[in-house]
């Protein structure tokens, strides 16, 4: 496999790869600092936030994040779960209107040997998916393309959650 050089990557993962219990959440900095652009937070509920992925999978690929920083399934309050399933069904709603994916990824990597990269504060990823998403990048250079710019895409997403009831 080839690889792309890409060193702004390392402060970002050094960022929770090497974080101990003092150390900043990712995302319990980007829930608290409320600059919303910046750390690309889409929308903010009653115990839940959605924010964009940062090296997403594909264009729109999103977070629904609980505020409290917890690490398991077994610790969100059920009036978090419910918020959960809520924001994703609203956020479905808002990307079919602004991206028109084909269909939807939804899940979470519940702990680190499941793949989760940041496992202390649980997250749920919804990536769209469109029929023939796959180019040669991926298959060639084992690279994804993004061909949608995240800022220009923030704003639109944000404008459709909030249209969407």
């Amino acid at each position: 496999m080839d690889r792309l050089f890409s060193p702004w990557r390392s402060r970002y993962i050094a960022s929770f790869i090497h974080a101990t219990n003092d150390e900043a959440c990712v995302f319990c900095t980007a829930h608290a600092e409320r600059r919303d652009d910046e750390h690309f937070v889409v929308y903010r509920g009653e115990t839940c936030f959605i924010v964009m992925n940062l090296y997403p999978y594909n264009s729109g690929h999103v977070m629904i994040v609980p505020n409290r920083h917890i690490g398991t399934f077994t610790d969100l309050t059920p009036e978090e779960s419910s918020e959960v399933m809520r924001l994703t069904a609203r956020t479905i709603t808002a990307l079919q209107s602004v991206i028109r994916p084909d269909g939807f990824n939804f899940g979470s990597n519940l702990g680190k040997t499941a793949g989760a990269g940041i496992d202390k504060h649980i997250h749920f990823h919804l990536v769209p998916r469109w029929n023939g998403d796959t180019n040669f990048m991926p298959v060639l250079a084992d690279t994804k393309m993004i061909s949608e710019d995240m800022a220009d895409q923030l704003k639109r997403l944000r404008s459709a959650l909030t249209a969407v009831k």
